[in-house]
């Protein structure tokens, strides 16, 4: 299978390229190329493929294509608040725009990275089903459920998106992110001796590690078209399904010497809830994620002291947000975050 993979320089696609390709199909990227540089470790070997601002997409780009797996957009919550407007533009126009092109080109399979962050505000600890009501609490939730309205609207019998509803990612990717809440604290833990919460500890978090993510995305891009078909999964596994205060006791046994401090200086954090995942396994039969939040806190500081991750790099360079200030800041990127040059 022809696979166009947007986000393909991103944190996630960087790990998902190259299972796909074991897999048997052809991947073609395309990604604007913000983060390209973003790395720790061995330069990866990335698909051949598209360096384009997902907003100036074109049938070009889609033409010859079987499916669509849609990873590009502004990726996190700090980010998505700091340019609601950009969210907007970028994760649901755009996003929207990529599929209808990819419809009329003859795409069969348009695979969503979606989030678990459109729960929201769930609380509670009953576990989350895809029927739940959604109830984003940031611009970059909110942007994802009108994808999914839009994407639904668009479903035929040619046409088949699939909404994949991640769980918080961790893990390391060669293309690192310090930004999202394991790979953050184990950094700060080996940087610092401490593992820092800053809120109270309480909410729940569902995690799930990228290599995971990519096993899950392969196995829907072939999965029948009956069991896939418009539909949304969440996806990532009930045992990590662990509050903030656990997350960060696992970061401590995983860095030896590091303390734990919980200061809730940033009181609670509405973003709660517990997610149930049993619908993906039962649409992908013998499909379970593989990673639990303790091996990949040690599969992170592992490779954080083989790399020899600084202070700098982990606060600049792997925080999206930081990387994006620096390049307004040099001139690189205008105010809309499109290259200059």
């Amino acid at each position: 299978m022809r696979v166009l993979l947007t986000g393909h320089q991103g944190y996630l696609g960087t790990v998902m390229a190259p299972v796909l390709k074991a897999a048997g199909h052809e991947v073609v990227g395309l990604d604007a190329g913000l983060f390209a540089d973003c790395v720790l470790g061995e330069q990866p070997a990335d698909p051949s493929g598209h360096r384009v601002d997902l907003r100036d997409v074109t049938a070009e780009h889609v033409a010859g294509v079987d499916a669509v797996i849609h990873l590009a957009a502004l990726s996190n919550d700090p980010l998505g608040s700091l340019a609601p407007e950009l969210t907007y533009d970028i994760n649901h126009h755009a996003s929207v725009r990529l599929a209808r092109l990819a419809r009329d080109a003859g795409v069969r399979r348009f695979l969503y990275a979606s989030t678990c962050s459109v729960y929201g505000a769930a609380g509670g600890d009953d576990l989350v089903t895809e029927d739940a009501p959604l109830r984003p609490v940031t611009p970059y939730a909110e942007s994802k459920v009108r994808v999914e309205d839009d994407l639904h609207a668009l479903a035929d019998d040619d046409f088949t998106p699939v909404f994949m509803r991640n769980a918080t990612a961790f893990g390391y990717s060669p293309r690192l992110r310090a930004d999202i809440v394991l790979n953050n604290l184990v950094g700060h833990a080996l940087l610092s001796g401490e593992v820092l919460v800053l809120s109270d500890g309480t909410p729940w978090r569902p995690l799930v590690h990228a290599a995971d993510i990519a096993r899950a995305f392969t196995a829907a891009l072939t999965a029948p078209r009956e069991a896939v078909h418009d539909r949304a999964f969440n996806i990532g596994s009930e045992t990590n399904n662990v509050t903030v205060a656990e997350i960060a006791e696992q970061v401590a046994e995983a860095v030896s010497g590091a303390k734990v401090r919980i200061t809730g200086e940033n009181g609670a954090d509405p973003r709660s809830y517990r997610v149930d995942f049993s619908r993906f396994r039962a649409a992908i039969p013998g499909f379970d994620c593989e990673w639990s939040v303790k091996q990949g806190a040690l599969e992170l500081a592992d490779a954080y002291r083989k790399f020899d991750l600084t202070r700098e790099d982990f606060e600049q360079r792997f925080t999206r947000l930081a990387v994006l200030r620096a390049a307004s800041d040099a001139g690189a990127v205008d105010d809309t975050l499109r290259w200059r040059r």
